[in-house]
């Protein structure tokens, strides 16, 4: 029995998911662990990570530590996307992860995101032709499905952290700021070359903002696991009135909406942009959510080499 823990450190949230694999590639999860720890806060031009935006990851990955260093012999992978990738600090800052708690990231491109991402869904979801969107804090990875196979990926500047904090405005948001804000996500869709052959496919969204869009349609709804959204569908027009509920409170407001945490009211709308334009975009129809995605992936990833191991 092997004990895969998979560590997955983003721009807004650091997630660690423990699992239970046998000889055959049977699996069981044991243990999901997330902390807001908001990493890409204020980095600026620079691309600096912040002091306390380091602390408060140190602290959530020795609480991580705590809980991983209690199982027998574990695989530890762990992965760092956007905000490490980007940061011109990066070499210091996991030194001081390595020295701190002897633990090791592995900083993936945004195209590998996009394979695990890709894995994630395909081995949770019926899914055959779609457009793949994870709306993460710093940035969004599209992935074009044709056939099951994955046809097209693409890592792209949109995230719910970078954008709230380059455009909007953290409390009532103001028109020309959201204006401003599309504008750019619009720009950066035009420029993905491939984009138009998702044309009518559905959407199948995952990341956090997604997730919340997800999970604040079913507490509208009244369903009694809201937060289990996986596989669950919402229209285009629950998608618009969702984004145009929010953006008619104010973050007091936006706090108290059922179904959306009181750590993302202020980064919501920013995170919620790039999903309403894609499907405005691709006059796409539906949405469906996937819990599955990067963590996912590795844990399907690891499965399948147990299984070539086994062959051999």
């Amino acid at each position: 029995m092997e004990n895969l823990v998979v560590i997955d450190l983003g721009s807004n949230s650091v997630r660690m998911t423990i699992s239970e694999i046998d000889g055959d590639g049977n699996h069981k999860t044991i243990e999901q662990v997330k902390r807001y720890v908001r990493l890409s806060e204020n980095m600026g031009e620079e691309r600096l990570l912040q002091p306390a935006a380091i602390e408060r990851t140190l602290a959530a990955l020795g609480e991580f530590k705590a809980i991983y260093s209690k199982l027998k012999n574990p695989d530890i992978q762990a992965v760092a996307t956007a905000a490490v990738r980007q940061a011109s600090n990066q070499k210091q800052f996991l030194k001081l992860v390595k020295d701190q708690f002897d633990l090791s990231f592995t900083v993936i491109s945004g195209a590998q995101e996009a394979r695990y991402d890709y894995l994630g869904v395909v081995n949770t979801l019926p899914i055959v032709n779609g457009l793949l969107v994870d709306t993460g804090g710093g940035s969004s990875e599209l992935i074009l499905v044709q056939n099951r196979q994955m046809k097209h990926v693409v890592s792209i500047p949109l995230g719910s952290v970078t954008l709230s904090q380059a455009y909007l405005e953290s409390d009532v948001v103001k028109a020309d700021s959201l204006f401003a804000a599309m504008t750019f996500v619009n720009n950066v869709l035009n420029d993905v070359w491939w984009l138009r052959e998702a044309t009518n496919l559905p959407v199948i969204g995952l990341g956090g903002a997604n997730r919340t869009l997800a999970k604040i349609n079913r507490r509208r709804k009244n369903f009694l696991n809201f937060e289990d959204v996986h596989g669950y569908k919402l229209t285009a027009d629950d998608v618009y009135a969702t984004l145009t509920q929010l953006l008619g409170l104010d973050l007091a407001g936006r706090k108290k909406v059922p179904g959306l945490s009181k750590d993302r009211a202020d980064i919501i709308v920013g995170g919620l942009i790039p999903v309403t334009l894609l499907m405005r975009l691709l006059d796409s129809r539906q949405i469906t959510f996937s819990n599955a995605g990067l963590r996912d992936g590795i844990l399907f990833n690891r499965i399948n080499e147990i299984k070539n191991d086994a062959k051999d």
